[in-house]
């Protein structure tokens, strides 16, 4: 019987997202037309989260090691268990920012629209699509607008869900473009709901992450970037096993 009530909640939650985007696909629409349409079009995003999440009983917690000065371009290397983890960190990022995410994704409605906005679709099996969502991703930094990355490139199959190796991509990006990285630890979004939902179902709850200080790369070669790897793994196991 939990698990039943466990998994109507996920199907209304998906609804409710649903519901919401459609209520401002207008909005949205227009926003797109823009010429600084990554900060309207994240606002909307952050109240569409914030809205669609709240009405199924899930909120959102950020903690900060230091203040963040937003008005800097990032890379910013989340730990990845759930769905719910890019509405986790969109609301609590204050810049312009965008999302690195596998292909696969251009399937759902609503993450399709962002995808053709605002974020950058990957295919991991093709090195020639990983290297032009990287030059991308690279653009993106020049212009101001920060890249969000989960350097797992997926979410782990097992459950509960462990910290998987780290792909070198964010780092190599970060010290090329001479921009610092923040590690996030996304530290219970997978009690709320774990991957998808599909298994499990959902609940309500309160998914909590921890930003961590950016971590400088100015001083740094590409030599450095398994350093930087292990480094930013490090601090967010650390975090993870004394959440």
């Amino acid at each position: 019987m939990k698990l039943i009530l466990k998994r109507i909640h996920t199907y209304f939650y998906r609804y409710s997202v649903a519901f919401f985007f459609i209520l401002f696909w207008p909005v949205l629409y227009l926003l797109s037309k823009r010429p600084q349409k990554y900060q309207y079009i994240n606002r909307l995003r952050r109240v569409i989260a914030l809205i669609s999440s709240g009405s199924s009983g899930i909120f959102y917690r950020a903690k900060y090691e230091a203040p963040i000065d937003w008005s800097r371009t990032y890379v910013i290397c989340p730990n990845h268990t759930s769905n719910l983890d890019v509405s986790a960190i969109s609301t609590n990022l204050h810049n312009n920012h965008c999302f690195i995410g596998k292909e696969e994704l251009m399937d759902n409605y609503v993450l399709r629209f962002f995808f053709n906005t605002i974020d950058i679709t990957v295919n991991r099996k093709s090195k020639m699509s990983s290297f032009r969502a990287f030059k991308i991703a690279g653009e993106r930094l020049k212009r101001g607008i920060s890249v969000v990355i989960f350097p797992e490139a997926t979410i782990p199959d097992a459950y509960p869900p462990h910290l998987h190796a780290f792909k070198n991509g964010p780092f190599r990006l970060a010290i090329e473009m001479k921009v610092p990285i923040i590690p996030v630890t996304s530290l219970d979004t997978w009690k709320v709901l774990w991957d998808t939902g599909k298994e499990f179902g959902s609940r309500p709850g309160i998914c909590d992450i921890f930003v961590h200080k950016p971590i400088e790369t100015a001083h740094l070669t590409l030599d450095d970037a398994d350093a930087l790897r292990d480094e930013v793994y490090a601090i967010i196991k650390e975090k993870l096993q004394h959440a």
